[in-house]
């Protein structure tokens, strides 16, 4: 699992795998408590593709976007922009590449990269789908949600959370602003309300 899909970046000619993150990635993973894993293509494609939304009208964003296997997935679906947001240079610089070997012309005018802490993202005031593969110990997430929540108030727009390995799933679900539609051991799908 921790490779996840190699015959996606085999076929793509990316680097998206846990196989070969630099050294610094691997010890902040010790500290911080959480792994660089990349989405699996079929789950991701899967729970996207049910999302009950107008994609040319939204905006989707992965926090903790890694090498950027979600962004290039998230760019076979007509979104209308699609954001990456990395805290750490050296995967932000793998994913700055991989969008370029990936993505040609117009398709790769639509992902544009972030690198930088999520607590101090402005989230843009259009529809959203933000995307989680657990990127952040409970109390980041804590703040995550808090910041999307304010932006929710300030600008009022539907906004989908699909959290995939919902290990710290009980952060969304005691959200008052946040219902959860569906999900199962590997991902939950959360709509505001």
């Amino acid at each position: 699992m921790r490779y996840g899909d190699l015959e996606f970046d085999w076929e793509c000619r990316v680097d998206t795998t846990w196989a070969n993150p630099p050294l610094g990635t691997r010890l902040r993973e010790i500290f911080s408590g959480r792994q660089y894993m990349p989405t699996e293509p079929e789950l991701f494609r899967a729970v996207i593709g049910e999302l009950d939304v107008p994609y040319d009208q939204f905006t989707f964003i992965d926090l903790g976007s890694g090498k950027g296997r979600a962004l290039l997935l998230a760019s076979e679906f007509p979104f209308r922009r699609i954001l990456g947001v990395e805290l750490l240079p050296e995967l932000h610089a793998i994913a700055q590449e991989n969008v370029r070997t990936y993505q040609k012309g117009a398709q790769q005018a639509r992902i544009e990269l972030w690198c930088g802490d999520a607590r101090q993202f402005r989230f843009p005031p259009e529809p959203l789908v933000v995307f989680l593969f657990d990127p952040f110990p409970e109390h980041v997430l804590e703040q995550v949600l808090a910041a999307l929540e304010q932006s929710v108030r300030e600008i009022s727009r539907p906004v989908w959370v699909v959290y995939q390995n919902p290990i710290s799933e009980h952060v969304l679900s005691n959200s008052r602003w946040l219902r959860r539609v569906r999900g199962n051991i590997q991902y939950a799908v959360y709509v505001s309300e």
